[in-house]
Formats: C-alpha cells, sequence, structure tokens
C-alpha cells in the first residue's frame, strides 16, 4: 500500500531529526575538522547521498546543528539561579548538582556542552558569552560574600566551565569513568 503523502513527510522529518542527532555526536567526538561525509554516513548508517537530500555540504549540516546547540536554556537557568536571594556558596552547590547529574544521565547534553565549548573556543569573544558572565557575577557575589576564592571572575569561570566541559568529553569517549562529583566542582571555586 502507498504512503499518504503524510507518511512521507513524517518519515523525511524523522530522516532528518536522525542525521542531526547522530551527526552531533560525530562532529562533538571529531571534531568539524576531521569529519568526512561517508565517515558520517557509515556512522549513522545510511548512503553518503542521502545526508546531502537534506544538507547541502557538511558546512551546511554543521550550522544546523550549531543553530541546535544553542545555549539559551542553560543562560536562563543560570540567570535565574543568579537572582535568587541566597548565598553564592548554595548557588554553586546547586549549580554543581545539576551539572553532575546532567552529565551522568544525559549524554545528549554532553554533546551539547561539548559542541558548545568548540564553538565558543573558535570566538575571540569567548569570555562575552552569558555563560561566563552570569557565572562570573555568581562568583563575584560570593567573593564579597567571602565565601569563594579570590581572583579574576572570569577566570575562574572559566576553570569551572573548562572542567564541566572536559568531563562531558571523557563521558563521550570512555566506557569506564567516574562519576563527576559536585564536590569536585565546587572545591573549584570555595575557599
Amino acid at each position: 500500500m502507498p504512503k499518504t503523502e503524510e507518511q512521507c513527510k513524517k518519515m523525511r522529518e524523522d530522516m532528518k531529526s536522525k542525521i542531526l542527532k547522530m551527526s552531533s555526536l560525530y562532529f562533538a567526538k571529531n571534531g568539524f575538522g576531521d569529519t568526512k561525509i561517508g565517515d558520517l554516513a557509515k556512522h549513522i548508517g545510511i548512503g553518503q547521498g542521502t545526508i546531502y537530500l537534506y544538507f547541502k555540504s557538511k558546512e551546511e549540516l554543521f550550522e544546523e546543528i550549531k543553530k541546535n546547540a544553542d545555549n539559551k536554556d542553560e543562560i536562563k537557568r543560570l540567570k535565574l539561579l543568579s537572582k535568587l536571594p541566597i548565598p553564592a556558596k548554595t548557588k554553586i552547590d546547586k549549580l554543581s548538582s545539576e551539572m553532575c547529574k546532567r552529565l551522568q544521565d544525559d549524554e545528549e547534553f554532553c554533546v551539547k556542552i561539548t559542541l558548545l565549548t568548540q564553538i565558543l573556543l573558535e570566538r575571540e569573544d569567548m569570555y562575552s558569552d552569558d555563560l561566563y558572565k552570569e557565572l562570573a557575577k555568581i562568583i563575584g557575589q560570593g567573593q564579597k560574600e567571602g565565601s569563594l576564592v579570590k581572583g579574576d571572575a572570569l577566570y575562574l569561570a572559566d576553570l569551572y566551565w573548562g572542567n564541566v566541559y572536559l568531563y562531558a568529553l571523557k563521558k563521550l569517549f570512555s566506557t569506564e569513568l567516574k562519576p563527576l562529583q559536585k564536590e569536585t566542582l565546587n572545591r573549584l571555586l570555595e575557599v
């Protein structure tokens, strides 16, 4: 029995979604430069031509992945956290708990963190990203309260996010990895 137009449309949407999801993981593990469309197609389990039915080039595919890997949700959560009327040390503890849980339980989050970091590293103004600035605000609050380590708040935010990125990357490559503990992340910033 022939497929309806709706069924065909759904199949195309599902295939595009599969390509994007599996390509995100592949790009996160291999980077843009080391990704070949043929290898990517093999990883997905489809023909190379199928990728080109949905995307004109590797660059177009990667641009779509970058759009999907935005950090708006993380920034929104961080802004809400930063506005809470609680001590900065408690804010850092909440952030660390959430990061550790998501890094442990959510491979897509690990892919997203890895891709976002790669994208930020390409920018000349990576420290102007709201993720860094919002965490730096919390660190500044903690420094005034005397509960967080002194130093350049943006540098300390970079140190924190760098550790989150490193764990996300390890999680994608390693099958045997000890879970990241919130105390480990907290220790980076606490006095």
